[in-house]
């Protein structure tokens, strides 16, 4: 930090089990990349190259050369996972994880429909090779998953070897954890809390509003995902009660009493 301010909350540091921030990278030139981890570096745990941009992007190896300059692991979003799954290319996925030395794997199902042991069974076979993290919720905005179901799904998927599971938001912020609006499912995310513990779980929360709900239920160190690159530093900001959106959460009510 720059300089000194006391009553702060305090951060977890690198590398992170709770207050883990993931980025989502869209297609970032090589230049971007670099000023991206100049300025964030220190506060983003991973990048997700989204959903299968990385098909497309140009110089992919000089671009995971970047992140891995900077300390920071890469992996590919689910839906490239699907892509491969629905065209029975499996075992291609798996030499791709090898291809591009990726120590983290993203398996999802909101694309597709698929059996969840058959789900869980990739989880278990992908574990023996890298980290993984599972998503569970559906790209469909129409299709709404009871919380009970949530649980059941989040938990057996942590069961078979996911490091940490993932609530779907998409990069936009409007389905699964969220209505169309972007509001908060908070019922929803509440009772998940009853059963899964939070340092488990990435919560995606593309929406400033959606970050500001999160870690005020849950403080500086809740695990926030699908973060624009330049949406990190004033994230951090967030987490600190630096913004206006948390500026008296994490204060004691007595300094605030002075003020009077």
């Amino acid at each position: 930090m720059n300089y000194e301010l006391t009553h702060l909350p305090q951060r977890t540091s690198k590398p992170r089990d709770s207050g883990f921030t993931m980025a989502m990278d869209k297609g970032l030139s090589l230049r971007e990349t670099e000023n991206f981890v100049e300025v964030a570096s220190e506060y983003v745990d991973i990048v997700k190259l989204g959903w299968a941009t990385s098909f497309v992007t140009p110089n992919l190896d000089q671009k995971l050369d970047i992140y891995r300059a900077a300390g920071i692991p890469v992996y590919f979003g689910g839906t490239l996972f699907e892509a491969f799954i629905v065209r029975g290319q499996f075992e291609d996925y798996r030499r791709l994880l090898d291809k591009y030395k990726l120590q983290f794997a993203e398996i999802s199902d909101g694309s597709i429909e698929m059996d969840h042991e058959l789900k869980c069974k990739y989880i278990r076979t992908l574990a023996e090779q890298t980290t993984v993290l599972s998503e569970v919720g559906s790209k469909d905005d129409q299709k709404i998953i009871p919380p009970y179901k949530w649980i059941s799904l989040m938990q057996a998927e942590l069961d078979a070897g996911a490091w940490k599971v993932i609530g779907e938001a998409r990069e936009s912020g409007n389905v699964g954890l969220f209505r169309s609006t972007g509001e908060v499912r908070s019922g929803l995310v509440e009772e998940i809390l009853t059963k899964i513990p939070f340092e488990k779980i990435i919560w995606e929360a593309p929406q400033k509003a959606q970050q500001v709900f999160f870690i005020k239920l849950l403080g500086a160190n809740v695990n926030l995902g699908n973060i624009a690159p330049n949406e990190i530093v004033p994230l951090e900001t967030i987490r600190l009660g630096l913004r206006g959106d948390t500026f008296t959460h994490f204060l004691d009510k007595g300094m605030l009493d002075k003020l009077v």
